[in-house]
């Protein structure tokens, strides 16, 4: 996860405060986006309430919603190619023909052992 500070150095300048809501808004957002895939309407309504309160500027605002829910594409992405790797291939028919021929081969070398065992008793 990155935490870059806010871009807009002039608006970090003039609001120190709403700068550092951003950045902690950001930061918190973006965790939860990767822990726990909140739902678009779930952060829209989350951003929106910060601007109605002057907390966030509506650029901002917009800005951060991009960007969460392209951090939770990304983590929803990253999420099934691990699920995609962890699975097993699928058997095929030709993996059981050979592993049956293989049993087969096993079983007649056991049996060749014990008949050349019993022969020497």
């Amino acid at each position: 996860m990155t935490t870059e500070p806010v871009e807009d150095k002039n608006m970090a300048e003039k609001h120190p405060h709403h700068a550092a809501l951003y950045d902690l808004a950001r930061r918190v957002m973006l965790a939860a986006a990767g822990a726990t895939m909140l739902a678009s309407d779930e952060i829209e309504e989350f951003v929106k309430k910060l601007v109605e309160r002057g907390e966030l500027a509506e650029q901002d605002a917009r800005n951060l919603i991009r960007e969460v829910l392209e951090k939770r594409e990304k983590v929803a992405t990253e999420r099934k190619a691990e699920q995609e790797r962890s699975q097993p291939a699928p058997v095929t028919r030709a993996d059981i023909d050979m592993l049956n021929a293989r049993l087969e081969e096993l079983a007649n070398k056991l049996d060749e052992l014990s008949k050349s065992r019993h022969a020497h008793d």
